[in-house]
């Protein structure tokens, strides 16, 4: 896992395990926000997997899928829900953290 810190509410990290999770836990992570839709990939852990387990850890979770169409206006709707509603620090993940890194930037001009 490759976390990045992108502000002081806000990491990105590409696709993350059930294992992961405990460390992101520990790390002081309040919620998380997946940005990869499900099935991207033949290797990739399903979020509803993810969700269940970082809910057994007391941690926020949403599923605001970025694909093939790119960061779309219902997607930054989503992203922006999340920041509104969800406690931080957060961590968003995708397959290399390009598409959490795009959509949080997205959001800037919305939450400003």
């Amino acid at each position: 896992m490759d976390i990045r810190q992108i502000d002081d509410e806000y990491s990105v990290s590409g696709q993350i395990t059930l294992e992961d999770l405990d460390e992101i836990k520990a790390l002081g992570f309040k919620s998380i926000v997946c940005h990869r839709p499900d099935h991207e990939s033949p290797d990739q852990t399903a979020f509803s997997v993810i969700e269940a387990r970082a809910r057994e850890l007391g941690l926020e979770i949403t599923h605001v899928p970025v694909g093939p169409m790119g960061v779309t206006e219902e997607a930054v709707q989503g992203m922006v829900d999340a920041l509104d509603e969800f406690p931080r620090p957060m961590l968003g993940y995708c397959r290399s953290g390009a598409r959490s890194t795009a959509i949080y930037q997205k959001t800037h001009h919305i939450r400003s």
